[in-house]
């Protein structure tokens, strides 16, 4: 049945590949210019949200939610002038028109600066806008509360418009006078600005170098643009998606490049084993062509025959894709269990990226194949090179019955045990690290330490520390007294420094605690929270800050983790062992994956936590890993791991099938895979390692980790694990008990 369903479909594509090619053409151009222009003005980027992860429903998102409510003013957009004292001469002169200029904006509630207030710089107040070394001062504007977002947009435009002529105005006078605009507003532009900026530099670093390794894989450019036009078609679509999906959640802007990476990488790979099945089967016997007497050789293969290729084409590498992209998508399922929206809405915009991928593969790259036909074949200009001509000569898909990789697992199958003991002892050793793993919810560390709104947010508190938020914020509804008790039990747990003066807000009272590290979401802040919140108490408070965020974000991934573990898990063991019928096959799929997983998770942890290669790679360490990035390299890692599984299970059961012997199921099974997984992997290796050259750290995070966990999967545990464990089990690989055998008959995958 799944046979004719993949026949079907290649006889309907080589029929009409002309129209396939179009409809995507038309599709792709269309989210294209839906996602960058947008609808009414509002394109993918400009509706874009970024910020702390909350949890709805959590005590540190209700207690946001009071404060937000409570909050007597709105926006706060400053400016910070170094260079200048604020008593300097004219510097009021210079400041008394911007304040007016600034009070008429519709808007705008009020305007703060040393020169403004009472008494001017020497008052106290004046002092808590003066820079801390006296060279320098702040002009705080607080917007009006509640405005709508159209008006809050023109309102905070045209005030960073007129505090950013504020230095050069006084520059005229004092030499050296600099200034920084900064403010929440600008704080989340700044990040999706970063993701655009991240997007763009990511796809010109490795579309080039995917296509180049492609060329090489492939011997020619026109073999190679394929996957590449796929990749193109999905990353279009997929954006397409992600802006009607925008209209139904916040999309944090991290999402985008996510959805970028996995779709170009599983393009590429669905695409690379399309095109290069589909040029083994031309050089079948059945694909072959017999030139007739006095045909010309530049005739090449009939119609009908290239036609035939696509088919089995269709047949066996599509049915392969389609069963990957399965598997894949089951991964990422497990992200929609979870109650974190971020996480939800990865897990939404990937498995629609999946089923984008495996459409384009299905359906467009066969379509090119189709009106390509005997172009395929012919020689390319690389073969006119000598030095190239040898390296394509080794690396192009030749379709060889031996070659490096069936060596490689002969010499593995001489000694598996000796091979998979290693194997194993090398990826505990990679995974040691992630045994201290500490997680976090960052906030303006996300950005890189250059950027202008990270240099503002670390001037505003080394220079205003009056301005500077507590690590800890605690909002109540007890009594002053009652709430003054709780605060000395507060001061007395470990890591505390000091709390602030309770403050009345419309029924509650508010206050800050801070500690002694400085660090709002570092593990002694972890603590001092779990620790407040565990105090006996009969005052009702919520804790909140980027700590107690953190916790509840950790929270809520443990209350769900062993559903989404299970949902996992279950449904690779049935899918395994359909396309197997085996019942060990899926379980050692399993354990070798968790441990490729764990392997590529210390290294995250050695490098990203612990700062090894920071100066390399570009970043600042925050001292742990972005919480919803372990959540997501798992699921993701995991289903590019089971899509290389998938790659080389479905040669080998061919031949298993087939009647050939385990070992040389195992060597030839390996050696018609083990070019496309090792390209495919290179490919996907390289377009994860352009993310990396990004600046926003979540992406950089993502990007290296997905590189590392593909390159720790396609060589350790493809070309060495899994053939020598293979090799040991023998026979038993197929192992199923006698019920589960007799329901594989009926219902399995055939191959």
């Amino acid at each position: 049945m799944l046979t004719c369903v993949f026949e079907s479909l290649g006889r309907r594509v080589s029929a009409h590949p002309r129209t396939v090619v179009a409809v995507w053409s038309v599709l792709t151009l269309l989210c294209v210019a839906l996602a960058v222009f947008g609808v009414h003005g509002e394109n993918l980027f400009s509706r874009l949200t970024s910020g702390e992860q909350g949890i709805a429903g959590s005590e540190s998102y209700e207690g946001t939610q009071i404060l937000d409510e409570i909050s007597t003013g709105g926006e706060n957009i400053s400016l910070i002038v170094e260079g200048v004292a604020p008593a300097a001469d004219g510097v009021a002169e210079v400041l008394d028109p911007v304040q007016k200029d600034l009070l008429t904006i519709d808007g705008v509630l009020s305007v703060l600066d040393p020169v403004i207030v009472p008494e001017g710089p020497d008052s106290d107040l004046g002092r808590l806008f003066t820079a801390a070394d006296g060279n320098g001062f702040l002009i705080a504007v607080s917007l009006e509360p509640g405005l709508a977002p159209e008006d809050e947009d023109e309102a905070i435009s045209r005030v960073v418009a007129t505090l950013r002529a504020v230095p050069d105005a006084l520059a005229v006078q004092h030499d050296g006078v600099t200034g920084l605009v900064g403010g929440t507003p600008l704080i989340i532009d700044a990040v999706t600005d970063q993701v655009e900026r991240d997007l763009t530099t990511g796809e010109a670093i490795a579309l080039p170098i995917a296509l180049i390794v492609m060329v090489f894989v492939f011997g020619g450019f026109l073999a190679a643009a394929m996957p590449m036009a796929g990749a193109l078609a999905s990353i279009g679509v997929g954006l397409g998606f992600l802006l009607g999906l925008s209209s139904l959640v916040d999309v944090d802007a991290s999402v985008v490049n996510v959805v970028t990476l996995l779709g170009l990488g599983l393009s590429i790979d669905y695409g690379l084993l399309i095109v290069s099945r589909f040029r083994e089967e031309l050089r079948t016997p059945d694909g072959t062509h017999q030139r007739a007497p006095g045909r010309s050789r530049r005739r090449g293969r009939s119609e009908a025959q290239i036609e035939s290729a696509l088919v089995r084409t269709m047949t066996t590498a599509g049915r392969t894709v389609a069963f990957s992209a399965l598997t894949v998508a089951i991964s990422l399922a497990g992200l929609m269990v979870f109650t974190p929206e971020i996480l939800r809405s990865i897990g939404a915009a990937g498995l629609a990226v999946i089923l984008i991928a495996a459409a384009t593969a299905l359906t467009l790259v066969p379509a090119i194949l189709r009106l390509s036909g005997n172009r395929l074949e012919r020689t390319g200009i690389l073969s006119t090179i000598p030095v190239l001509r040898t390296i394509v000569r080794r690396t192009a898909d030749v379709g060889q019955e031996e070659g490096v990789f069936s060596r490689l697992a002969r010499r593995v199958q001489r000694r598996p045990g000796l091979v998979a003991a290693g194997c194993v002892v090398v990826l505990l050793v990679l995974a040691f690290p992630a045994l201290g793993l500490q997680m976090r919810n960052s906030g303006i560390e996300l950005l890189p330490p250059t950027s202008p709104q990270r240099v503002f947010v670390s001037q505003l508190a080394a220079q205003y520390p009056s301005t500077a938020t507590p690590e800890v914020t605690v909002v109540t509804t007890g009594t002053v007294a009652d709430t003054q008790a709780w605060i000395t039990d507060i001061l007395a747990i470990d890591g505390v420094e000091s709390a602030t003066t309770p403050t009345d807000l419309e029924g509650h009272l508010t206050f800050g605690v801070e500690l002694i590290s400085g660090d709002p979401g570092g593990s002694q802040a972890v603590e001092v929270v779990t620790e407040i919140r565990a105090l006996d108490t009969n005052v009702e408070h919520w804790v909140t800050g980027q700590a107690a965020s953190q916790v509840d974000f950790t929270d809520a991934l443990l209350d769900r983790v062993l559903w989404a573990v299970a949902i996992v898990v279950v449904a690779t063991l049935v899918l395994l062992f359909l396309m197997t019928g085996s019942l060990i096959i899926p379980v050692k799929a399993l354990l070798t994956n968790a441990l490729s997983i764990a392997a590529s998770m210390g290294v995250l942890v050695w490098v990203f936590q612990d700062g090894h290669l920071s100066g390399i790679l570009g970043f600042a360490s925050t001292g742990g890993i972005e919480t919803f990035v372990v959540a997501l390299v798992v699921a993701f890692a995991f289903g590019l791991a089971m899509d290389y599984e998938v790659f080389l299970l479905s040669r080998i059961k061919e031949l298993h099938d087939a009647g050939e012997d385990p070992d040389t199921a195992v060597s030839a099974g390996l050696q018609r895979s083990g070019r496309i997984i090792t390209s495919a992997a290179t490919v996907i290796i390289v377009v994860f390692a352009g993310f990396v050259f990004g600046d926003l750290l979540i992406i950089k995070q993502v990007g290296f980790a997905l590189a590392v966990a593909i390159f720790i999967d396609a060589t350790i545990v493809r070309m060495l694990l899994v053939p020598a464990t293979m090799t040991l089990l023998g026979r038993w690989n197929w192992w199923a008990p006698g019920p589960l055998r007799a329901l594989h008959d009926r219902i399995g995958i055939a191959h």
